[in-house]
């Protein structure tokens, strides 16, 4: 048996809103105080994940937060050839509040805020929930920019992202804007069926865990965003049903090689990547995607 049109209907619609947009404004509201210690400098927020990509569904609970500083930025220059490389290290000069200062701050300002309901963690500083806000990551970044050209301030070209170091010391970088531009535009593409059908698929994944077919934290949401992302946009049908087993079929056959993030910065499956899935997570993923369509 398939799964039937009317329960993919309802696993298609997206989760409630209302309160984490309070979440994000409230949490908004206390980083980007006046008073903060690093108010003088240029920094921003914005949501990411599935809240921020409108791919929430109702079991989504934490709030996805960056709290990114811009007047500093990390960088890759490897492509720049060496007179563009020598124009760009003349070009710029060392910051004198860098990216460990700004983590610093961030968290003691969470922290008079929060108190011990804020927890930093290996990548983000999770700030428990309390009453009507909900529980909250935070992700403390700093510019990233990857550069290809660079011939003075006025003519310069780069993919912007953001990075950050984890509690090991390891620098993760990442392209959350451009993963959102991208699924904005898949959105669309597909005839407004992208997103729900993302989320379709994290709900059958939910329920797969619940079943028993996977365990827990074996397909992340960024991931099966990403992996989505790479099915051409005519496998997504006129219906919720047609749209899942174009999906299914086209990646059952797809080249693993050429799967790529939704940032496009990224092969989607890569065996050491933090930032890329597992081939063996991916591949039992779907297999068992398969197995719990057929056994609905």
């Amino acid at each position: 048996m398939a799964i039937p049109e009317n329960q993919l209907e309802t696993w298609s619609h997206q989760g409630s809103v209302t309160q984490s947009s309070s979440t994000y404004q409230t949490i908004k509201g206390v980083l980007e105080a006046s008073t903060a210690p690093y108010s003088s400098h240029l920094h921003r927020s914005f949501l990411q994940g599935s809240y921020g990509n409108s791919t929430n569904i109702w079991a989504d609970s934490d709030v996805d937060i960056v709290m990114q500083i811009d007047s500093v930025f990390y960088q890759d220059v490897g492509e720049l050839p060496p007179s563009e490389l020598e124009l760009y290290n003349a070009s710029f000069s060392s910051a004198d509040y860098n990216y460990a200062d700004f983590k610093r701050d961030v968290i003691a300002v969470l922290q008079a805020k929060y108190g011990n309901l804020v927890v930093p963690g290996k990548k983000a500083v999770f700030v428990g929930g309390n009453g009507n806000r909900r529980d909250a990551d935070v992700l403390i970044a700093a510019q990233f920019r990857k550069y290809w050209r660079f011939q003075g301030m006025d003519e310069q070209s780069y993919a912007e992202g953001l990075c950050f170091w984890d509690s090991a010391g390891n620098r993760i970088i990442n392209y959350p804007k451009m993963h959102s531009a991208n699924c904005v535009a898949k959105h669309g593409a597909t005839n407004q069926r992208f997103k729900p059908t993302v989320r379709i698929f994290k709900n059958m994944r939910n329920r797969m865990i619940q079943d028993g077919y996977i365990t827990a934290g074996l397909a992340p949401s960024y991931f099966i965003e990403g992996m989505l992302y790479n099915v051409p946009a005519d496998c997504f049908g006129s219906n919720c049903e047609d749209s899942v087993v174009g999906c299914i079929n086209w990646l059952l056959e797809a080249d693993r090689s050429k799967l790529v993030c939704a940032n496009e910065q990224y092969v989607l499956l890569h065996p050491t990547s933090a930032v890329t899935w597992r081939s063996e997570e991916f591949d039992a993923f779907l297999s068992a995607a398969v197995r719990f369509w057929k056994e609905w």
